[in-house]
């Protein structure tokens, strides 16, 4: 068996999951993060990302809105909340805050938040301007976890 070698809990962008799985996000127009790459990557962009070394799923969502296929976000985000038990995930928008927290709160909803707090959550425990818009809010706020 191999010892999990996830993200570091106190690593930039890094948030802690109910369960306590990590997961990291991040906006592309910056560096990335020193320490390790990630080793599954969810990217959530209008066009499709650039071959990044490592296994990725693109999420085809323009910037400032939400998932052009909600039903196929659902099953990446499902996919990355199995995946985040032991490996090293990250979600990715250009800015790293409306598209990426909203991913990321929908994420929590998934591992037990309820929907009307996803969005408090992330704002408090990734990035204090996660979830830009209404309709953004609004998508978290119906997001269902079953």
């Amino acid at each position: 068996m191999t010892e999990y070698s996830g993200w570091e809990p106190d690593g930039a962008g890094v948030l802690r999951l109910p369960s306590g799985r990590l997961v990291r996000g991040r906006g592309l127009r910056r560096p990335m993060p020193s320490g390790h790459p990630p080793s599954w990557g969810i990217y959530l962009l209008g066009s499709a990302p650039p071959e990044f070394g490592w296994t990725t799923r693109w999420i085809r969502w323009p910037d400032f809105w939400l998932p052009s296929d909600p039903p196929y976000a659902r099953r990446v985000l499902l996919e990355a909340l199995n995946r985040a038990e032991g490996e090293r995930v990250e979600f990715a928008c250009f800015g790293g805050r409306g598209r990426t927290g909203t991913a990321l709160a929908c994420l929590a909803i998934l591992d037990g938040v309820p929907p009307e707090e996803a969005v408090a959550f992330v704002r408090a425990n990734y990035h204090r301007d996660a979830v830009e818009t209404p309709w953004q809010r609004r998508f978290v706020r119906r997001f269902q976890p079953g």
